[in-house]
């Protein structure tokens, strides 16, 4: 039902319109319900006895947030977990950069109207409000890298009214980019997975500097040090280089055909390579599977090399593992697991065959290594900042390294996870880095903030997403709801009588709501994941 919308019958101006939604007792404390202002889609929330109105897709991929999850004043999306506040709109977890439109509530005689600007009746998302540059600061922050933490450091300084010189380094050519879509969809046009535009960076002063490579840091003069040999002076720095694709460590490894998937070039080579063309993915990881489910149709051939019985096997468990084996396996991709290489052999300095270890000879046109990653921190040599073994930089809870006004985020970081105790762990979910980059901005601002986001991760096989929330490292026990066989399940991983992590399939919003409740503090107990019962997950 439309309400009049001239002003003098009803009060509202003439470029709003205001609907009729519903009665006031339709809904309860928090509940939500998708309605419509014109051609607006509209989520209508009810939480501490008031009524909101916001935007009802997620900024991130346009999920639908009616099917989330609500817990206090903040919607999580069903798909990839990320959070809104439901009175302001703005986004407050990741993954996505952009916040939700809100739209004005009047509740009058029991009845419940909603009212949309006109103008911007089709918008179903909104960038925070951002200062630009004055050439009166003279403070420099340095951002050494192109990805999600960098962005969000960069927009979250400026949405907190830093107004000084903000310069991103990237090696990459492209301004920062989706890059969890270049595995699942190799041939993507580079236009459709900017994060930003290039005129943004013009518009809020943000220095973007692509295809230059930082090769030191000078902590005593505050110094970054480019491959041309310039030199960059900063008063803050972010170290937020990601990793870099492991290589493979045998004879042949550099022949031609051989191929990291590091950079959208190397997507679109693995893809031209590929087509029509004999595939050899060694690696049985989440970037290996997504290139071999994508390859699956395009390729002659497509086989899988992996140490492990199963895909996955050591991250989430031999069931879910094997099922997403037989997945590909429909398809006509080939396994070859509880093995190795010891050799990739060629022909005129082109990849022609690789030898397993167990004797298998693979005959291959290109080969698609995916058998981990390595921080990139070797710009840090020589400048006090602190690594763990594996050469991640350490850093506290507030994104901080050792060294003062050098910060660090995203994949090459290993950070204190809170809910698993402050325990140092290294994560590399794109989820997570944008995370890191806001905490980072804020508290390069003085405005103290600790990182407490609760990983999640997803995965993507011919359309099917396996989700994934918390951290299961040293997990005993995996009780499972549903069926893996059937691909409808979520799986609870279990430490010490816990709820650690939770994965699933056809099963939303379950890992959503898991990760809201770990988020809120709420431990989930194995008892509480054996029940019959799973009311308390309120799917």
């Amino acid at each position: 039902m439309e309400a009049d919308s001239e002003r003098g019958l009803d009060g509202y101006p003439e470029e709003d319109l205001t609907n009729l939604v519903c009665q006031e007792d339709d809904l309860k404390d928090g509940e939500m319900k998708a309605v419509e202002v014109g051609d607006a889609k509209v989520l209508l929330v009810r939480t501490g006895g008031q009524y909101t109105a916001v935007g009802s897709k997620c900024s991130h991929y346009g999920a639908p947030l009616i099917k989330g999850v609500l817990m206090g004043d903040r919607v999580r999306c069903p798909f990839h977990g990320a959070c809104f506040n439901v009175k302001t709109g703005d986004i407050e977890d990741y993954p996505g950069l952009d916040s939700l439109p809100c739209y004005k509530v009047t509740v009058k005689n029991g009845q419940v109207y909603v009212t949309v600007n006109k103008k911007s009746m089709m918008q179903t998302k909104r960038m925070k409000d951002m200062c630009g540059v004055t050439t009166d600061c003279k403070h420099t922050i340095v951002l050494i890298g192109g990805g999600p933490a960098s962005l969000v450091c960069a927009e979250t300084l400026r949405q907190n009214d830093y107004k000084g010189r903000i310069i991103m380094i990237t090696k990459d050519t492209l301004p920062p980019f989706d890059k969890p879509k270049l595995s699942k969809a190799m041939n993507i046009d580079s236009s459709n997975i900017l994060l930003r535009s290039c005129d943004f960076f013009q518009e809020f002063g943000i220095d973007l500097w692509t295809q230059k490579e930082v090769v030191s840091v000078n902590t005593v003069d505050k110094l970054v040090k480019l491959c041309d040999g310039s030199l960059q002076h900063y008063d803050q720095l972010l170290v937020a280089t990601g990793c870099r694709a492991r290589p493979l460590n045998c004879p042949g490894w550099n022949l031609g055909g051989v191929k990291l998937l590091q950079s959208y070039e190397d997507a679109k080579e693995i893809h031209s390579l590929s087509v029509g063309q004999k595939a050899v993915v060694i690696g049985a990881s989440f970037i290996g599977m997504e290139a071999a489910s994508y390859l699956s149709d395009k390729a002659a051939s497509v086989a899988v090399v992996g140490t492990s019985a199963y895909p996955f096997e050591r991250s989430l468990g031999p069931e879910i593992g094997q099922m997403t084996m037989e997945m590909l396996e429909e398809h006509g991709v080939k396994f070859y697991m509880k093995s190795g290489v010891s050799e990739i052999r060629g022909h005129n300095g082109k990849v022609k065959e690789v030898v397993l270890k167990d004797g298998h000879v693979l005959e291959a046109d290109v080969v698609i290594l995916g058998i981990g990653v390595i921080p990139n921190s070797d710009i840090l040599q020589g400048s006090g900042v602190k690594t763990d073994s594996r050469k991640a930089v350490i850093v506290n809870k507030l994104m901080m390294t050792n060294i003062p006004d050098v910060f660090s985020a995203g994949d090459v970081t290993a950070f204190p996870l809170t809910i698993r105790k402050d325990e140092r762990v290294s994560i590399g979910h794109w989820q997570m880095s944008h995370a890191h980059g806001r905490v980072a901005a804020l508290n390069m601002l003085k405005k103290t903030t600790e990182i407490k986001s609760v990983p999640l991760f997803w995965t993507v096989l011919f359309g099917k997403s396996i989700r994934y929330t918390g951290y299961n490292e040293g997990y005993t026990e995996i009780i499972f709801k549903g069926a893996v066989k059937e691909r409808k399940f979520l799986a609870f991983y279990i430490k010490d009588d816990v709820v650690i992590a939770a994965a699933s399939l056809m099963f939303d919003p379950a890992v959503a709501r898991l990760a809201e409740m770990m988020a809120s503090g709420l431990y989930i107990t194995k008892a509480q994941a054996l029940a019959e019962d799973l009311s308390w997950l309120q799917m």
